[in-house]
């Protein structure tokens, strides 16, 4: 069994659990100070807001932006701009729509190394995973410049002088939020689709992260993007959302960030008859037969938990090991948890980087003391590392009671659980016991397993000997709490659009 592994493995020896050292970078100040002027994107041009909202440095808690904050007047002007920019860009021919995406694309490859370093300033994560990032979201944006041109219609065979022709065009002007957690990838999402499509679209980036969703638009403006087709606005999330999915011109809301907010969201459009594209919570199981390599699917497992500090809606958190595999794969993905390397982002050593703020910290502490309250073992991390910067180790619970919070609510944090199990029947039981479904992931060997998987978990995306959820060309989404809908692949840029049939007799 091939299984791969997204960072460098090497050597598996493990640290010590407790302390856990970190690794701080000595350059980091003169990074931050190249942090850039954060301001809106409206109408083709920039422009900055009286009031502000703090962008801090989750390594060391330091202030290194000041975000604006768009008021009604901006979201007013927004919704003009994209009205504006929805007339153009709609009746643009899509090879020249394919034409700037690429080329907008073509330059943040160009400025890799600028965007990674802002988006490690801002979040925390490694400059080498921050341009893996970069890199990813490109990739969104260039195969979606290829769907455009790949948006077919059809004819439906019929009678003599009359024919049905389907044509699939633009929605409208799409509201967009994305998350923290992917400054660069995750807006890149939605902005791909919607102008491959030919849509206008409002982008609400993430206050925390919002350096990321800045480079799309500067991209965007340089490669020659008409004004008005893409505007890019920052604030308080529910004043944003609540004023702009009412209004008439917006035709469709995108959202990727929690169940919660998402319910919130999709009830909200409900009222207003909007369609929604809803990217929401996971709680990814990840099954481990018998006939799997465990000592390798542990090594793999605990380096992807690590990935992100966890902070990823596909993230695996649930494992669920044959029990004749369980202490082989629990050892090894306790060592190589205990020695993933913790620290500033920007220093080349860190595998890890923080926590995006307290709130997680807390969060983790929280699911942690509950587990272990319910009977379940702590075998690596647990407790916040140091009293500055937002730092959680990767945590491992084991036999862990079905009654703790962390067996039903996502951590959204480098925590795993690791429970054995008897057969496949009770692991696609457990999988599929959770109200979410965007994620799941096993390593087998077995045809016969394989296929009980496809046909049995509950997850919009099912990965074996990987844990690789998704690329620009497969679709990607939920099924149950998780949402519906998918981004990228064929079917993505299709939600971006309304189906028209037109039927035409030739004569009367």
């Amino acid at each position: 069994m091939q299984i791969d592994d997204p960072f460098h493995t090497g050597d598996t020896q493990a640290a010590p659990c407790c302390p856990i050292s970190l690794i701080l970078s000595e350059s980091a100040e003169a990074y931050m100070s190249n942090y850039p002027d954060l301001q809106l994107y409206i109408g083709g041009a920039w422009r900055k807001t009286a009031d502000t909202l703090p962008v801090v440095n989750p390594v060391d808690e330091s202030l290194i932006g000041a975000l604006p904050v768009a008021t009604e007047r901006d979201l007013d002007d927004a919704l003009s701009a994209a009205a504006d920019g929805l007339k153009v860009w709609s009746r643009a021919a899509p090879a020249r729509r394919a034409e700037i995406i690429r080329r907008a694309a073509a330059l943040m490859r160009e400025r890799i190394e600028e965007i990674a370093l802002d988006i490690t300033c801002e979040h925390g994560k490694p400059l080498t995973q921050a341009r893996l990032e970069v890199i990813r979201g490109c990739e969104f944006f260039e195969w979606d410049a290829g769907e455009a041109q790949r948006l077919y219609g059809r004819v439906i065979p019929s009678e003599p002088g009359i024919r049905y022709v389907v044509h699939h065009q633009p929605i409208g002007t799409v509201a967009a939020f994305s998350p923290w957690n992917f400054p660069m990838s995750q807006p890149s999402r939605k902005v791909a689709g919607a102008l491959a499509a030919g849509c206008s679209i409002i982008l609400k980036a993430a206050e925390e992260t919002p350096a990321g969703a800045l480079h799309i638009a500067r991209a965007f403006h340089d490669a020659g993007l008409p004004a008005g087709v893409l505007n890019l606005v920052f604030g308080v999330p529910a004043r944003i959302s609540e004023y702009l999915i009412p209004q008439d011109q917006v035709r469709l809301i995108a959202f990727t960030g929690s169940t919660a907010v998402g319910k919130h969201l999709a009830g909200l459009a409900a009222r207003h008859i909007k369609p929604v594209l809803m990217e929401l919570g996971g709680h990814a199981p990840v099954i481990v037969c018998d006939d799997a390599d465990a000592h390798q699917a542990g090594i793999v497992s605990a380096v992807r938990k690590a990935r992100n500090a966890g902070q990823v809606c596909t993230s695996p958190t649930r494992f669920f090991v044959h029990e004749r595999s369980f202490d082989t794969f629990t050892a090894s993905f306790v060592e190589r948890a205990r020695s993933v390397k913790i620290g500033d982002g920007l220093d080349a050593a860190t595998e890890m980087g923080p926590l995006a703020n307290h709130r997680r910290i807390e969060a983790m502490e929280g699911l942690v003391a509950d587990a272990v309250s319910a009977g379940a073992r702590l075998l690596a991390g647990g407790e916040r590392i140091g009293n500055r910067g937002y730092f959680f180790p990767v945590t491992v619970l084991a036999n862990v009671p079905d009654t703790a919070r962390i067996m039903r609510e996502e951590p959204f944090g480098p925590l795993a659980v690791i429970n054995p199990v008897a057969s496949l029947d009770e692991a696609i039981a457990k999988a599929n016991s959770v109200p979410f479904g965007l994620a799941a992931y096993a390593f087998t060997n077995a045809a016969a397993n394989a296929d009980r998987l496809t046909d049995e978990i509950e997850a919009g995306n099912l990965s074996i000997n990987t844990l690789e959820a998704s690329v620009a060309e497969t679709p990607f989404g939920g099924v149950k709490e998780s949402g519906y809908g998918r981004e990228g692949g064929a079917e993505g840029i299709t939600h971006y659009t309304v189906v028209k049939n037109v039927s035409h007799r030739m004569a009367i």
